[in-house]
């Protein structure tokens, strides 16, 4: 892997500066790598709030949703992977320049604005999860747009359109989902461009919803929204619903959304907690935050390994092993919040997402 493919790198701008003539293959297999990496980055911020919700059963609504936007971000990352090797790449998961670093910026120059960090679910948290969300041009709101990810997948959807001829089915992996986690969630074969635009549609349309609408049409549950509005009406504190005399005939004037009770989740400091003398953990904790970062790092390179095999089975092997120790991050994560920074400020510790290479 090039340095200038780096998760720190400006891969993404330098892509969307190339001419549409020229995004080639080689084009392709880039900004495929570089859009894994931005799924990817999505995952530990939107996990850790996930985690810091005290009683789930009974902020099971606020709960509910971002548990289904993290189970999109997976498949879409899934996909994503699909459409490279498709196309004869391999995705890079389990590398040291690759994986994200928090706090920080998203990988390849996207949104230089947004610094990603990991805490628990508060109101900054959800402003920056919708920050990392935002459409182009969202509805029921007045704000000037800005490049958004969702451009990113629409300069890859017509790359794809002008070298259909690339994709060739190789070493797909195919996980049913939709039973469990809604419409659009499956693994699927991208054997042919029609498939490929159909994944990137439920992408795009799960993230941000289409042009005039902020419904999410490949559901896990009645009335969900793409990921930004669901994020939005969080942070707001009230559904987004149609109201016929609003300027774009949705408005954020629902039932109220109460704000779960969460652990104080401290904000992960770059390189750890053991980096701030303020945080320093124990021998003990040290040493749990060690397991949760190892765990993850394998989970890494589980997830590699399912892209990087012809043998069906073995993908499939691959996938279960970093299904299990997604499982085992959970309750890990928890455990960590259970214990308070030696600040004094009320606020714990929580997961670092370092990886460790093997």
């Amino acid at each position: 892997m090039t340095q200038a493919l780096a998760y720190e790198s400006k891969a993404i701008v330098a892509l969307m500066g190339q001419p549409e003539p020229q995004r080639n293959g080689k084009w392709l297999q880039d900004a495929l790598q570089q859009a894994i990496m931005l799924e990817l980055a999505t995952l530990p911020p939107y996990l850790c709030g996930l985690w810091s919700i005290k009683e789930p059963a009974r902020d099971q609504a606020v709960y509910d949703a971002i548990k289904a936007i993290v189970m999109d971000e997976m498949s879409h990352m899934g996909l994503v992977c699909n459409m490279l090797t498709t196309i004869g790449g391999s995705p890079r998961i389990d590398h040291a320049d690759l994986v994200p670093k928090y706090p920080g910026h998203l990988p390849g120059g996207v949104r230089p604005q947004i610094c990603v960090s990991l805490s628990g679910l508060t109101r900054a948290s959800l402003d920056m999860y919708c920050q990392i969300e935002r459409p182009e041009d969202p509805v029921a709101e007045f704000e000037e747009p800005g490049e958004s990810i969702g451009a990113f997948y629409s300069a890859i959807r017509q790359a794809f359109k002008q070298n259909a001829d690339l994709i060739q089915g190789h070493r797909q992996v195919e996980k049913a989902m939709e039973e469990d986690y809604g419409l659009g969630n499956s693994l699927v074969r991208l054997s042919t461009p029609k498939a490929v635009d159909d994944a990137i549609q439920v992408i795009m349309e799960q993230g941000e919803g289409s042009h005039s609408s902020p419904r999410n049409r490949y559901f896990g549950r009645e009335g969900e929204l793409a990921h930004y509005y669901e994020f939005r009406q969080i942070l707001q504190g009230k559904k987004l619903v149609e109201v016929p005399t609003a300027p774009e005939g949705w408005a954020y004037e629902g039932d109220p959304i109460v704000m779960p009770d969460a652990f104080r989740m401290g904000t992960v400091p770059r390189g750890g907690w053991a980096q701030e003398p303020a945080y320093r953990p124990s021998a003990e904790l040290q040493d749990h935050l060690t397991k949760f970062n190892r765990l993850y790092s394998e989970l890494l390179g589980w997830l590699e390994r399912t892209w990087q095999t012809d043998d069906q089975q073995a993908a499939n092997d691959a996938l279960d092993q970093a299904e299990r120790r997604m499982r085992k991050l959970g309750l890990a994560a928890r455990a960590l919040m259970q214990h308070e920074l030696p600040d004094g400020s009320g606020q714990t510790y929580g997961p670092e997402f370092l990886y460790i290479p093997a």
